[in-house]
């Protein structure tokens, strides 16, 4: 797994090239998938002691890759901040998205760009200084609010402040680590973000005992992977990648049993694990795509507990992030 930053040529260069081919093909041909990355989130994108990327939205891209090379190692991650963003994946820089994206109708319909399901139910909060002694965001009024630019936050920020009668001095950062550095230098009474971002930036301090999230979740901020639009099969490819992980947890195949299920008489599995008919095929793939995705990534549960959840520093419970089944709002449609 590499880490770059590929500044490729000129939009007026790139974009003639990149209409002769498809976005698969160019992944096929280049023997990587270039994925567009946070710098540094815990839980989500950040370099481990290996300078490895680990987190939810790498492995998303690893899964991408498994379907699409048939190696989840086959990746480029290249690290974006919240304004670049988005012109990396419209000029061609990346292939996907997988940053902690908000998915809203104007970044859905007006640029450039569609995305491909929620990988992550979020929504936005507050992070307070345990000493104010603060327990509800209706305290906040005349508050200094550290966020971040070109985030969905400053909207919400000022939809909520206005909705409940109270003014704000918003403090606002280029990157989450000048925010968080902001809010631990008592530049900002409050820090606001999503939640998952709130809860990695806490782990960060230097004291995290300093800092209390509120309860308020003030924002619905689905978040999830994003590719550009018109060209059908990579979407198509990215979809049923996040589909397969969800898939498998619904069906109990994971990391660990994958190799012992493809024995199963279960049909719902044996389409899965490209035992019975060829769901590859129209997304110019191998029949095993799904199958290569569980044995070197894991189903959605896998990625989630390890990153985020039971097994990682966060413990953050499943709530909405949870199957339909077990009263959260992650579904996948079926393979058949």
């Amino acid at each position: 797994m590499k880490t770059v930053r590929w500044l490729g040529v000129g939009i007026g260069v790139l974009v003639p090239a990149m209409a002769m081919a498809s976005t698969l093909e160019t992944v096929q041909e280049r023997d990587s998938v270039r994925c567009g990355v946070n710098a540094a989130q815990p839980g989500f994108s950040s370099l481990d002691d290996d300078d490895q990327y680990r987190g939810l939205d790498t492995d998303v891209c690893r899964a991408i890759a498994a379907a699409a090379l048939g190696d989840a190692t086959k990746v480029d991650f290249v690290p974006l901040d919240s304004v670049e963003r988005f012109t990396a994946l419209q000029s061609g820089e990346v292939d996907v998205l997988s940053r902690t994206t908000t998915w809203t109708s104007s970044r859905d319909t007006t640029m450039g760009m569609n995305f491909t399901g929620v990988s992550y139910y979020d929504g936005q909060a507050f992070m307070v200084a345990s000493d104010l002694g603060v327990q509800s965001a209706k305290e906040l009024d005349g508050a200094a609010v550290c966020t971040q630019s070109g985030t969905t936050s400053e909207l919400n920020l000022s939809d909520y402040f206005r909705i409940n009668g109270m003014t704000y001095d918003a403090v606002v950062f280029d990157a989450p680590e000048q925010s968080i550095a902001g809010f631990e230098a008592g530049r900002c009474d409050v820090l606001s973000s999503d939640a998952s971002q709130l809860y990695a930036q806490r782990m960060q301090l230097a004291d995290p005992d300093m800092a209390v999230v509120l309860p308020e979740i003030i924002s619905k901020e689905p978040l999830g992977p994003a590719v550009r639009q018109n060209d059908d099969q990579w979407f198509n490819l990215v979809k049923w990648s996040l589909f397969a992980m969800l898939n498998a947890e619904e069906l109990g195949i994971t990391q660990a049993n994958v190799d012992e299920q493809l024995n199963s008489e279960n049909p719902d599995v044996m389409r899965l694990l490209g035992q019975d008919g060829d769901f590859g095929e129209p997304m110019g793939i191998n029949s095993d795509w799904a199958y290569q995705i569980i044995k070197q990534v894991g189903n959605y549960a896998d990625i989630f507990d390890r990153n985020v959840g039971a097994d990682s520093d966060f413990k953050i419970a499943r709530g909405l992030n949870a199957l339909w089944k077990d009263g959260g709002i992650q579904y996948a449609p079926p393979i058949r």
